[in-house]
């Protein structure tokens, strides 16, 4: 297992781990497919109570052909507080995580998903919630929503930077 070579910028407490996961709006996974790398970034939404993101894409195409290939993903979100001028440093804060990814198949799963990636997303989710909650089963069914189970998570932030 690989750690941290700057111990100074690792961060261990995995409350500010979820509390990035919780603040950034993309992602960026990484697939692999007949040893073929893929990366994508998408908006998600994290629930921190059962360690997993959300994601929703559409119902075909190559993500999803990585993903039945191959549904362990590696991925990255980050908080970016810019390049300090003149001292040739850059702020930020990022989560790595790995883990599986399942495509949701339950329309009351998927809703719950759905909801999830409004609160994070939304600065005043309360009428996106309302219409989603009117979503029919039907569109739910050809709505395609990942869910990524996270098994493993590090971070590292700059000094400067407190979460």
């Amino acid at each position: 297992m690989y750690h941290i070579r700057r111990k100074e910028k690792e961060i261990s407490e995995v409350d500010v781990l979820k509390k990035i996961l919780k603040s950034a709006k993309l992602m960026t996974i990484a697939l692999s497919m007949k040893d073929q790398p893929y990366l994508v970034t998408l908006d998600y939404g994290y629930d921190e109570n059962r360690g997993m993101i959300y994601f929703h894409c559409a119902d075909e195409g190559k993500k999803l052909d990585y993903l039945e290939a191959n549904a362990t993903v590696w991925g990255q979100v980050m908080l970016d507080y810019g390049y300090v001028e003149g001292e040739c440093n850059h702020l930020f804060a990022t989560v790595h995580f790995q883990g599986k990814v399942t495509l949701l198949q339950d329309a009351k799963e998927k809703r719950k998903a759905l909801e999830c990636m409004i609160r994070q997303l939304d600065k005043s989710p309360e009428p996106l919630l309302a219409k989603t909650s009117k979503i029919d089963v039907d569109r739910l069914k050809r709505t395609a929503i990942g869910r990524i189970d996270v098994s493993y998570m590090s971070g590292k932030k700059s000094s400067e930077v407190t979460i």
